[in-house]
């Protein structure tokens, strides 16, 4: 729990801290908002704001999946700088979401490469031109069509795109030897998804992308994705993201049947729950609901 918090929900009271001394309480009002959780000696994690990052500190220079917002993006670097006085080898992009590559232009002058899918490079410069925010941006100048993969020193690199889900173009990212791959937002762990249509998404070849991606990875594989609920973590097992191809498998099989039963669109709106997937729940849910009834319609 982080201090602010903490001061803002218990009944910690001014007159106690005015009990601790100035050193105490500057502190302990300082803890940064952000968290490095280390999953192996040169593997870790960093959450702030937006899609988690994952890192991995070469021998010869430190790679970073993804990127957040430009100041959650300079806390990594700086942080990664404490440990290790290597370059950025290389800058991976999940996809091309503002929160996770907004960021990017953090690592520009610092990083030697920045590589995604193909799509991921030609959504993220689409919605900068839309949004005019082209000089905000540090792009892919390494793109790929189905997979990718450079040799590190000790551990090898491999993206893959298995098909569109989120959008059209995210990747899974795999470090073979610590056998770790970050999925972006492929997965939220019990937190209903963004579901981009306007960036080629698909619910029903979502769930044969993760059907293919967890048969290419083993049982004992440890996945990070890019969001999750508040009490689950962002580091998940393939049983996590099984259950959530059987989260999105139980939207479309709503959705289908709410039509077939001549459901309203409005009263299809009112859910609350996705029914055989009671562990998502919340606010957001808006969002799937939205896009499943999109999606079924084209397909009627």
């Amino acid at each position: 729990m982080q201090r602010r918090s903490f001061i803002k929900n218990t009944s910690l009271t001014l007159g106690a801290l005015a009990l601790l001394s100035k050193s105490t309480l500057a502190s302990f009002l300082a803890d940064p908002a952000y968290k490095i959780t280390m999953l192996t000696d040169t593997i870790g994690v960093f959450t702030e704001s937006g899609g988690t990052i994952l890192f991995m500190i070469g021998k010869k220079g430190t790679v970073v999946v993804d990127s957040q917002f430009p100041a959650s993006a300079k806390h990594c670097i700086d942080e990664i700088l404490k440990k290790t006085k290597k370059p950025f080898a290389l800058l991976v992009n999940t996809h091309h979401h503002g929160d996770h590559t907004a960021g990017n232009i953090a690592f520009k002058g610092l990083v030697k490469n920045v590589v995604a899918h193909k799509n991921s490079k030609i959504n993220q410069e689409a919605v900068a031109i839309k949004n005019k925010t082209e000089d905000k941006q540090l792009y892919p100048d390494t793109v790929y069509d189905t997979a990718w993969s450079t040799k590190l020193k000790g551990e090898k690199l491999i993206l893959k795109y298995f098909g569109a889900g989120h959008t059209n173009g995210d990747s899974f990212v795999h470090f073979e030897k610590a056998n770790i791959v970050h999925v972006g937002d492929l997965v939220f762990n019990r937190r209903h998804p963004f579901i981009d249509r306007t960036a080629g998404a698909n619910i029903a070849e979502w769930i044969k992308t993760l059907t293919a991606a967890t048969s290419n990875y083993s049982d004992t594989t440890t996945y990070v994705c890019g969001h999750a609920a508040t009490g689950f973590d962002v580091v998940i097992k393939k049983i996590d993201v099984l259950q959530f191809r059987e989260y999105l498998s139980n939207l479309l099989k709503y959705t289908s049947e709410s039509m077939a039963k001549g459901m309203t669109k409005d009263d299809f709106f009112k859910t609350t729950t996705i029914p055989g997937s009671p562990e998502w729940k919340g606010d957001g849910i808006s969002r799937p609901l939205e896009a499943a009834w999109a999606e079924m319609n084209t397909v009627k």
